[in-house]
């Protein structure tokens, strides 16, 4: 059972809260090269960091850039992770990704095609069911620069995110509440609030976060259901990293050199709650059909009743 990995010797829920202090201060560490590119970019033009907003500071410096130093604050979180692990909990790096004896990683491909191919075929589909809603964007050598940024470092800013939370926080959680429903609830409450700022709800309003906390807890039930996180992360890192690349508009979180640049108004209604209710749920059959799930309320909602042994990780 994956959560039972966190059932360890002297491992204890506030354990996870100075983990989790010590994951966001690398965070910050990794943050302080774009800010730092930033300031001196304004200095060298004369202007002043403290009258701009957000969006303003983040087209100081040319997409691909802001794109690569955005994303590293990420690849900090993720080498941290394996650090806080071994030095915090005394657990192996594995364990916080999958409950078998190695990562699967055809598990890890198959989730990523799947859901890769689907984002394509959707794209295509929009734009020439409505091709007054997309520019065309592409330029060879900024997207290829793209290409190389995206394909290094998206795959580590959502494995560093799954890592987080479906891996160390899902188990912390587990550890505290005894059950599995607690941590799969809290976690993706926490992954779906921490999206509340980025500049999508603020164009199309609070229902986004539907989509958002639904994202969250259905890469939490793959997790839960699948023991493991390589299915959600395949999905997450399919889910950036096309998006990066095929689609950018004005008003998204990700602005990048992609192929096409959506113009169409932004508006949120059926296609937000489309996905959660109806996509999700489609795949999640997918996955069940293909691992063998069973057992799906012991799963997701029963009680960790393991106590904690001397060697639990053999």
């Amino acid at each position: 059972m994956f959560l039972i990995k966190a059932f360890l010797p002297n491992n204890h829920f506030w354990k996870y809260i100075v983990g989790s202090v010590l994951l966001v201060i690398a965070s910050v560490i990794g943050q302080l090269p774009l800010l730092g590119a930033v300031v001196y970019k304004l200095a060298s033009t004369g202007k002043n960091l403290y009258n701009m907003d957000e969006s303003q500071m983040m087209s100081v410096l040319d997409k691909n850039s802001t794109l690569f130093l955005m994303l590293l604050s990420f690849a900090f979180v993720f080498f941290t992770v394996p650090l806080v692990t071994k030095w915090i909990h005394n657990q192996k790096f594995k364990d916080v990704v999958t409950s078998r004896k190695k990562v699967d990683w055809s598990r890890i491909f198959f989730s990523f095609s799947l859901w890769a191919v689907f984002q394509i075929v959707v794209t295509v589909i929009s734009y020439y069911a409505s091709p007054e809603d997309f520019v065309w964007n592409f330029q060879l050598k900024p997207f290829l620069i793209l290409f190389i940024i995206a394909v290094i470092m998206i795959p580590l800013q959502t494995s560093a995110e799954e890592l987080m939370f479906r891996g160390y926080l899902m188990q912390g959680f587990g550890l505290l509440a005894k059950n599995k429903w607690f941590p799969l609830i809290v976690t993706s409450v926490i992954f779906g609030s921490l999206h509340f700022f980025n500049p999508e709800v603020a164009k199309m309003g609070n229902i986004v976060m539907v989509y958002y906390i639904g994202t969250g807890l259905f890469l939490g039930i793959l997790t839960l259901m699948d023991e493991g996180m390589e299915l959600s992360l395949g999905f997450h890192a399919a889910n950036n990293l096309i998006t990066a690349l095929l689609v950018t508009s004005e008003w998204s979180a990700l602005q990048t050199h992609s192929i096409l640049k959506d113009v169409s108004d932004p508006s949120a209604g059926f296609e937000v709650v489309l996905p959660v209710f109806v996509i999700f749920p489609v795949l999640l059959i997918v996955f069940a059909k293909k691992y063998g799930w069973t057992d799906w309320k012991e799963k997701l909602t029963g009680k960790i009743t393991t106590p904690i042994v001397e060697v639990i990780n053999k």
